[in-house]
C-alpha cells in the first residue's frame, strides 16, 4: 500500500512579505503622486519658501531685541523654536490635502483600484516628511546667513534635523485625523488652528518657559513642542542631551500610536 503523499504546507510567510512589498511600493507611488501635485503648483511652491523666510526674519529681527535668553544668543535660541513651529503648521497641509481628496471623491477612486489601502495616507504622511525636510534645511540657510551657529557639530545638528522631520511627520499623522474626520477643506483648516496655537504658542519656542505665569509653566515645558525644542537645542547648543532627546521621541512614539489608528479609523468609515 503506497503511502499517501502529505500536501506542502501553505506559504504564508513569501505570501505576507509579497504583500508588504506591494503596500510599500503603492504608498511610494502615492507619495510621489502628492510631490509631483505640489511641484506642479508654482504658487505653492513660492509659498512654501517664501512662508519659513519670512518667519526667521520676523522672529530675528522684530523680536529678538526686545527677548533676552540668559547664557545664549536669542537667534540660537530662536532657530530650533522655529523649525518644530514651521513642522507644526506644514502638518496642517495634511489635514487640508486629504479633506480635498476625500470632498473632491479621488479617495473613492483609489478605493476602486488594486492598490493597498494604507496607501493613501501613508503617501501622504511620507510625502509632508519629504517637504519637511526641505523646508527644514532652507530655514537652516537662512538663519546661519542671519546669525544663527551650531555650538556642537555637524553630526549633532543632522541628528537635530532628524528629530524635528519626525515630530512634524507625528503631527501629520494628528492631521490626518482631523482631515478625514471633517471632511472639507475650510473647515479642516479652521479645525487645526485650535489644536495647533495652544501647541506653539504657549511652548518653549520663542521665550524660555520662566518667562511665563506660573499656572501655565507647567503645560508649556512638559507638553510635546517644547520638549522636542529643547531637545533639539541641546543638540545644537549643547547641554544635556540623551534624557532631553528620548523623551521627545517618547512624545513622538506616542503621537504616532494614538493618532496613526485613529486616522486609520477614519478612513475606513469614510468607506
Amino acid at each position: 500500500m503506497s503511502a499517501v503523499a502529505a500536501a506542502p504546507p501553505l506559504q504564508t510567510q513569501p505570501r505576507a512579505a509579497q504583500l508588504a512589498r506591494w503596500a510599500v511600493s503603492d504608498a511610494l507611488l502615492m507619495t510621489r503622486r502628492n510631490l509631483l501635485v505640489w511641484l506642479r503648483v508654482p504658487a505653492y511652491i513660492v509659498f512654501t519658501i517664501v512662508q519659513p523666510v519670512i518667519f526667521v526674519l520676523l522672529f530675528r529681527y522684530v523680536f529678538g531685541g526686545a527677548i533676552t535668553v540668559r547664557g545664549a544668543r536669542y537667534v540660537d535660541f530662536l532657530m530650533p523654536g522655529i523649525f518644530a513651529q514651521t513642522v507644526t503648521f506644514g502638518s496642517m497641509n495634511t489635514a487640508i490635502g486629504l479633506a480635498t481628496d476625500l470632498n473632491s471623491g479621488l479617495i473613492e477612486r483609489f478605493r476602486s483600484l488594486p492598490m493597498a489601502r494604507s496607501a493613501v495616507l501613508a503617501g501622504r504622511t511620507a510625502a509632508d516628511l519629504v517637504r519637511n525636510v526641505f523646508v527644514v534645511f532652507l530655514m537652516a540657510a537662512v538663519g546661519f546667513a542671519v546669525g544663527f551657529r551650531v555650538h556642537t557639530n555637524v553630526f549633532a545638528f543632522l541628528a537635530g534635523v532628524v528629530l524635528i522631520v519626525l515630530f512634524g511627520y507625528a503631527f501629520s499623522w494628528i492631521f490626518a485625523a482631523v482631515g478625514l474626520a471633517v471632511g472639507d477643506p475650510e473647515t479642516a483648516q479652521a479645525a487645526a488652528f485650535p489644536v495647533m496655537a495652544p501647541i506653539v504658542f504657549a511652548s518653549s519656542a520663542f521665550v524660555p518657559v520662566s518667562s511665563m505665569p506660573g499656572w501655565l509653566q507647567p503645560f508649556a515645558r512638559h507638553q510635546p513642542l517644547s520638549v522636542t525644542t529643547t531637545a533639539v537645542r541641546s543638540l545644537m547648543m549643547g547641554g544635556p542631551t540623551a534624557s532631553n532627546v528620548l523623551q521627545a521621541l517618547a512624545w513622538i512614539v506616542a503621537i504616532v500610536a494614538i493618532a496613526a489608528p485613529l486616522a486609520v479609523r477614519h478612513y475606513r468609515r469614510t468607506a
